[in-house]
């Protein structure tokens, strides 16, 4: 099913894309990303390639591309886990940071490049709430990232300045503040673009259009761990509205896709979200990319059999640009797809992208 393609075409056809920009295909050899061509960068997928090569960085905006006219559960949303634990980022604390990382870009350049779905972990810190890259509940100097305002900021920014965009917050909440969340949701101006929980469908009905979400500007879904939430400050309990995988390496044990202990079962069609973890216990860049490889769409498809036959909704990585060819922004491609038009490619669901629909 992999193959190579270049973004250039289709993005002329959506005027994305200047005259004299390079537009080298997927897997051509490259010295610097300005050799590549639009949505993808240089990388070495070592000891996969041989050399640099060039390799998808964004992911295919299926709005613009298709529609956003049926319901929010009928598309699939690139999320990138831990999307806070950046390398690189400096200590705010003080404190040299002892932790692990997951992702290498900004929040802002996660949501430019196409993720819609941020994993979050919100901790009680310096009486304030913040990013933990923790255990045991407890945010520390060496675990803490940064204060949770920052990256919500970040998320406000994007949404203003990307008013048919939604975003979706899954919060590993640890948070016991009184209306912490709350704060700082409002002080970040996020509020404005709330999705409430009386808007989301009970007993796995579909959710709202996208077009109306847009319509209305509640654009913001956010979910906690943290049950007592959804009636003391508004905020979705994960549980009542999505099912899970496995994460870690049981995520990725290849031919099985189990629950998460907190999760219903996967075939439990009363919750109409299916969320895909996939990525291991320990991260580690060098690997990353050999991961977001054919053992990633053939979990796809595993999980697709295990949910009842619902394709993912979220699919959750580490280090979500690097792969060997187009990587997870395949895998997303080809869940809309088949959510979209029963195709291996959502690209081929539009006339005229040159994309061949297989069945």
């Amino acid at each position: 099913m992999a193959r190579a393609f270049t973004a250039a075409p289709l993005l002329l056809l959506l005027g994305l894309l200047a005259p004299g920009v390079a537009t080298a295909n997927v897997g051509d050899s490259c010295s610097t990303s300005a050799d590549c061509g639009a949505g993808q960068w240089c990388f070495d997928c070592e000891p996969k390639l041989s050399g640099s090569h060039c390799v998808r960085s964004a992911a295919t905006n299926t709005f613009q591309l298709i529609n956003n006219s049926l319901p929010f559960n009928k598309y699939a949303y690139l999320t990138t886990h831990n999307s806070y634990a950046i390398v690189g980022e400096p200590s705010h604390t003080g404190i040299p940071r002892i932790t692990f990382d997951n992702q290498e870009d900004t929040v802002t350049d996660q949501l430019n490049n196409g993720v819609r779905a941020l994993m979050l972990d919100t901790y009680d810190f310096q009486g304030d709430v913040w990013l933990c890259h923790s255990s045991g509940g407890k945010c520390n100097d060496f675990t803490a990232f940064e204060p949770a305002l920052d990256t919500f900021k970040e998320i406000e920014a994007f949404l203003s300045a990307n008013p048919s965009e939604i975003v979706t917050i899954i919060l590993e909440d640890y948070v016991n503040a009184p209306n912490g969340l709350t704060n700082v949701f409002n002080a970040s101006g996020l509020l404005k673009y709330w999705f409430p929980v009386s808007k989301m469908p009970q007993n796995g009905q579909d959710w709202p259009l996208v077009s109306d979400m847009v319509s209305s500007n509640q654009r913001l879904l956010v979910f906690t761990s943290i049950s007592s939430k959804q009636s003391t400050e508004g905020i979705a309990y994960q549980w009542n509205f999505m099912v899970e995988n496995n994460y870690g390496d049981d995520g990725m044990d290849a031919g099985k896709c189990s629950n998460r202990a907190e999760s219903a079962p996967l075939n439990d069609k009363t919750k109409s979200l299916v969320l895909m973890n996939y990525f291991p216990s320990v991260p580690v860049k060098f690997t990353a990319c050999l991961q977001h490889s054919q053992s990633l769409i053939d979990m796809v498809n595993t999980c697709y059999g295990a949910a009842g036959n619902r394709w993912a909704n979220f699919i959750a990585v580490d280090y979500y640009k690097r792969s060997d060819g187009e990587g997870v922004f395949q895998a997303t491609d080809l869940l809309n797809g088949r959510l979209l038009c029963g195709c291996q490619d959502v690209r081929a669901c539009s006339p005229g992208s040159g994309v061949v629909c297989s069945a």
